[in-house]
């Protein structure tokens, strides 16, 4: 007989365990819903980036990639596209960054790469005895932007959505 594999996805399912989607960051000022309901993935916010961190997802959708570089929230993406998705009267971002623990300083390697790259001045160096100091987000003045990300050479700063965020400080 042969064996069969356990779908735990299923059982999740069954459970009410549903797989969690993973955080996907749009372009500044705009909406998963409104991207969801007016957007045509014709890809015009791409072409306009001026920094390159903007893409097409699976479902033809833009998603922004930090990897490289940072949003200076120049606007162009929202010039460009031809459609009902941007709204520039709300916030640009609703997600901020989260250090996490691969962080070199946590590690006892000195590193303030993304102090040095954040705009904000977001993240500061808190010193500590024995260990090179350790960074600290202040939620309330992170933009999102990505700087940090782009800088870490841990790649230990990912995003989280600002409420959760704010639950979790």
């Amino acid at each position: 007989m042969a064996e069969r594999g356990i779908d735990l996805g299923r059982r999740g399912f069954l459970k009410g365990l549903l797989p969690s989607q993973p955080f996907v960051i749009r372009p500044p000022w705009s909406l998963e819903e409104t991207i969801a309901s007016a957007c045509t993935g014709c890809g015009a916010c791409i072409g306009a980036c001026p920094q390159a961190i903007i893409r097409l997802d699976a479902r033809q959708r833009p998603e922004i990639e930090f990897s490289s570089s940072e949003c200076t929230f120049c606007g162009a993406c929202a010039e460009a596209c031809p459609e009902p998705v941007f709204d520039r009267a709300r916030p640009a971002f609703q997600h901020v960054a989260l250090i996490e623990d691969a962080c070199f300083a946590a590690r006892g390697v000195v590193c303030q790469s993304c102090g040095d790259a954040c705009p904000e001045m977001a993240i500061r160096f808190r010193p500590r005895l024995g260990g090179p100091a350790l960074p600290e987000l202040a939620v309330d003045r992170c933009t999102g932007c990505g700087a940090c990300i782009a800088a870490c050479p841990a790649t230990a700063i990912a995003t989280r959505p600002r409420a959760a965020e704010a639950a979790h400080a």
